[in-house]
């Protein structure tokens, strides 16, 4: 036991009544919701990277944070970092946590000794998450940070850099499959463009593709059995990323015959940057079968970049849960919090009590949706504004021709008018379970 989190005692469920900050009002773990416990619902995980790799710096301002594990250069110090971060899961009761090879393990001077070191991390934490049952929820490289990843990594002009990013997804692949990891995701942090007069798209495109090709058909040849993911998002760092948003993914998957082998693994904080809302990008990603995983923040509405702040709007939440109940839930997928302090948050106390926070607002949210999926207000709406569609007339006219559609308008006199869509009266009813 570390002494990071002063003698904190684990997080126990006391009610929606409880006023006290270290305990859940709505998240009980083991309370059965729409036929599964909400752990089982929920499946959350921590994300390493926010939670004890990040120092509080930001464009404007360096670290603001001080960790008995920093400077963060070697090993000695990733273990400490490992041991207080099985401290807080333990605290927190999660069931998963996320990570980056460059979050667990310092750089090394070669290539060879980051892998090693990477491994030495897992040799590690093996027998922790033995210990506590704690799972790895998904594995992932950085590839955004140092400064051969400027121009990209499976995107890069140099095939040098390309094949440098084969060996580093390549190990963290290895590392996931070793700590029983149920995904594998991929951000393209820098697969993408600043300026067109130095970029072939289609090069890079095609370059993205085949890259993504070799890593699933590595996946499947080392027997890795969980899902192979990528996570959308429009910008920032780059000024156009080749990951935007789940339709622009979903054409990419298709592109490459992929659409069969990778989901998607959903932010809330980066459907805002594609212009979309959090529901948006889900619903759509549950109607083409590729959804697989969220990154639960928020960001901040006034501001235009991706702040990853912990959820606490619970009609924003529940909606998100909503369309995941209707996919029929998490399977291999959960709820990581890619969600960060606020730099001035110092304490360590701060740490967990925003996670306690995040987890409540999740519950709520969740909860909420599967009263709303139960009793069927929502459902019955939609069904009844599409019935038309449902009568043999109306399928036939979808499977024929533009000229027999066309002819229905005189032959029956059609003269449709407008229907409300009603849209105040559903936003009513939503408000009555989020309320």
């Amino acid at each position: 036991m570390t002494r990071f989190f002063q003698d904190i005692e684990p997080i126990r469920f006391e009610g929606p009544d409880s006023t006290n900050p270290l305990a859940f009002r709505h998240y009980d773990p083991g309370a059965v919701v729409a036929g599964k416990t909400l752990r089982d619902h929920l499946r959350f995980a921590v994300a390493y990277w926010h939670s004890f790799a990040w120092e509080g710096g930001d464009p404007f301002g360096g670290r603001t944070f001080e960790r008995p594990w920093y400077p963060q250069d070697s090993m000695e110090s990733a273990k400490l970092k490992a041991d207080t971060a099985f401290e807080m899961f333990r605290i927190l009761g999660v069931p998963y946590f996320c990570w980056h090879d460059l979050d667990v393990r310092p750089e090394g001077a070669s290539f060879a000794e980051s892998r090693d070191r990477l491994f030495e991390w897992v040799d590690y934490v093996l027998p922790k998450m033995e210990e506590t049952g704690v799972g790895c929820l998904w594995g992932t490289a950085n590839m955004f940070t140092h400064r051969r990843w400027m121009a990209g990594a499976a995107t890069n002009p140099d095939p040098d850099v390309f094949a440098y990013a084969a060996a580093t997804v390549k190990s963290c692949i290895d590392a996931t499959k070793r700590l029983g990891g149920q995904n594998y995701v991929l951000w393209g942090g820098r697969e993408g463009y600043e300026t067109l007069l130095n970029t072939d798209m289609a090069r890079e495109r095609q370059q993205a593709g085949r890259f993504l090709q070799m890593v699933v058909d590595y996946a499947r040849k080392i027997g890795f059995d969980g899902a192979i993911l990528i996570e959308p998002k429009p910008q920032e760092p780059s000024k156009h990323q080749y990951d935007f948003d789940v339709a622009t993914v979903y054409g990419f998957l298709k592109e490459f015959g992929l659409e069969t082998e990778v989901k998607v693994n959903i932010e809330q904080g980066h459907a805002i940057l594609a212009g979309h809302s959090f529901e948006h990008e889900l619903h759509l990603a549950r109607s083409l079968g590729i959804l697989g995983s969220i990154d639960m923040n928020r960001n901040d509405y006034q501001s235009g970049w991706d702040t990853d702040q912990f959820p606490n709007n619970v009609p924003e939440v529940a909606l998100a849960y909503y369309e995941i109940l209707k996919a029929g839930g998490f399977t291999t997928g959960g709820t990581n919090f890619d969600a960060k302090l606020r730099r001035q948050s110092l304490d360590a106390e701060d740490l967990i009590l925003a996670h306690v926070g995040g987890m409540d607002t999740c519950a709520a949210g969740l909860k909420a949706a599967a009263r709303m999926l139960g009793d069927g207000a929502l459902e019955t709406a939609l069904t009844e504004r599409y019935a038309g569609w449902e009568t043999q007339a109306a399928q036939s006219m979808l499977a024929g021709d533009l000229e027999t559609a066309a002819a229905r308008v005189e032959a029956e006199g059609l003269d449709p008018q407008p229907r409300s869509g009603r849209q105040e009266r559903l936003e009513a009813i939503v408000n009555r379970y989020v309320g």
